[in-house]
């Protein structure tokens, strides 16, 4: 299988989503975007009047605790994130005892990650905790398995959210091989934030609101991996041998930004919006029983 493909290009995104964080309760995330901005100082901007800004910021605060709110109810205590990015999940678990976190992407993003997670690190982890930043492709199936052999005895939760979207048809079955495969050795569950289906070009054209943004989505052709439904993405992963163990329900308390979305709505838009379907979900997957 290959893996020769350079996914270097996707990691500058990070960076922009990590400000868009910066506005929300994520654990670490003004921290870090204060850190990524230094020298010069950094505010967050909450002054900004524009609805779609707001909805592109809600989208991925709730992306975020999805996979919390799954994760929750497993008990399970070794966990691996890929293509995890400037999110600090990792740092946020390990502060709580009996955890065994690994959190993974690219070379050249981990390295900036290594040193940002010192400086945000007031203390060491908590007690029976352990946090790892390292370096993984996640379609380097070797790789992937001697990342996983690092994890004490017992099952497994593998997270993701921003990492479908930028893989082709046969490279998402790659990662499902992959993930099955390691799944039916330690048994748990695959927790994707990445159930997105295509979208409305009209109404992702206004969301997107940045030339520079939509160049980042045309090249990487984003819109067109995703899945045509969700029907079609539980099709998908059936195919791949999983089944839906359980699907994320948005939790409003949890979203911060919500408030300064809805200042932003004219009645006849917030009625709209709530008319509108949704086009993400996050699944908790599990391997299925022959």
């Amino acid at each position: 299988m290959t893996t020769s493909r350079d996914f270097n290009s996707i990691s500058p995104s990070a960076k922009g989503l990590l400000f868009l964080k910066s506005l929300t309760n994520i654990p670490f995330a003004l921290k870090a975007a204060t850190l990524m901005h230094a020298p010069e100082p950094y505010t967050p901007d909450f002054d900004a009047k524009e609805p779609f800004f707001w909805a592109r910021v809600l989208h991925f605060e709730d992306r975020y605790w999805s996979i919390n709110q799954l994760l929750e109810d497993t008990g399970i205590h070794n966990i691996l994130e890929l293509s995890s990015g400037f999110s600090f999940r990792g740092l946020a678990t390990a502060n709580q005892p009996g955890y065994h976190y690994i959190d993974t992407d690219l070379p050249d993003l981990i390295a900036t990650k290594q040193g940002f997670v010192k400086a945000l690190q007031a203390t060491p982890v908590a007690e029976n905790s352990s946090l790892e930043i390292l370096p993984l492709n996640a379609l380097d199936a070797a790789s992937f398995e001697a990342t996983v052999n690092k994890f004490p005895a017992g099952p497994l939760a593998i997270v993701n959210e921003g990492l479908l979207m930028y893989l082709d048809l046969e490279e998402k079955k790659q990662l499902c091989q992959i993930i099955r495969t390691i799944l039916e050795k330690r048994g748990g569950y695959w927790i994707t934030a990445d159930i997105y289906i295509k979208e409305d070009q009209d109404f992702r054209k206004k969301i997107i609101r940045s030339d520079a943004l939509m160049e980042f989505f045309d090249k990487h052709q984003i819109e067109e991996k995703k899945f045509d439904s969700f029907d079609a993405a539980k099709t998908f992963f059936a195919a791949q041998g999983f089944e839906i163990d359980k699907v994320a329900v948005r939790d409003n308390s949890k979203l911060s930004t919500l408030p300064y979305l809805l200042k932003t709505l004219q009645p006849e838009q917030l009625e709209k919006l709530k008319q509108r379907s949704t086009t993400r979900e996050t699944w908790r997957l599990k391997v299925k029983q022959s």
